[in-house]
């Protein structure tokens, strides 16, 4: 009403009611045995996953399950796992790094399917030294500036190549994998970019596989909680497993 007012306290329980209502909404489901929401699908993914798979699942689906409603939002690993365990995501691609962990120590453990593993590339200015090839040997990746993020979950840094033996030079720091890439097109600096992401890549930016090192890999998960999934949960998951298995790998 008017000239009523919310304390500190009542912001704080404004901000926790949601997650708190979706948790006790995905327990009574549980516990009553019920599946999710007939014909909706709440999916999260990580960042880069936004530029390439995302899009074409969605697009198959639209056309092979014009009536399954996707609703999907962003985050970070860390995130979308806490999400699922709230009840307010009913499934995640989430990206995992050597050595594999599983995303958290949760019991029972999240369900996790392996929807592939991709090689990590760098991408390089169109007009850098380094594109001139067919690959980079990881020797002449010392010195170099970098355009990097922080990262979260298994990956502290991301961007930089892993395992370089020098402190890397970062000159730019942004979070959104288009911005870097178009950094990395203005000349800016180097970024390491999921295989997968290559298609997405502007022009003057070349990506390219490195040798001379141990081979980097992501894997891509699916995860979801361990009980049996509802119909649209198992379109939503066989159209990424499909559009997984279309992403073409980078090539220069």
């Amino acid at each position: 009403r008017d000239g009523v007012r919310l304390t500190a306290a009542g912001r704080v329980v404004m901000r926790r009611a949601t997650t708190v209502l979706d948790e006790i909404d995905a327990t009574a489901r549980e516990l009553s045995g019920l599946p999710e929401q007939s014909g909706t699908v709440r999916l999260g993914w990580f960042p880069s996953a936004g530029a390439v798979l995302l899009p074409t699942a969605l697009a198959m689906l639209r056309r092979t399950d014009p009536g399954l409603d996707v609703v999907s939002r962003e985050g970070t690993t860390p995130v979308l796992v806490r999400a699922l365990r709230a009840g307010t995501l009913d499934l995640a691609l989430l990206a995992s790094t050597p050595p594999f962990r599983p995303p958290d120590t949760e019991s029972p453990p999240l369900a996790l399917q392996t929807l592939g593993e991709r090689a990590l590339r760098l991408a390089v200015p169109a007009g850098h030294p380094l594109a001139r090839g067919d690959h980079v040997d990881v020797a002449d990746l010392r010195g170099q500036r970098w355009i990097g993020s922080a990262g979260s979950g298994q990956d502290r840094l991301m961007g930089v190549w892993p395992g370089l033996d020098e402190r890397p030079e970062i000159a730019h720091t942004a979070r959104d994998w288009l911005a870097k890439l178009h950094l990395v097109a203005a000349g800016c600096g180097l970024t390491t970019v999921p295989a997968a992401l290559a298609p997405a890549a502007p022009p003057g930016v070349r990506i390219l596989p490195v040798r001379g090192g141990p081979q980097e890999h992501r894997r891509l998960l699916l995860a979801r909680l361990p009980h049996p999934p509802s119909e649209p949960l198992i379109r939503v998951a066989a159209a990424l497993r499909a559009a997984a298995l279309n992403t073409p790998d980078a090539h220069s």
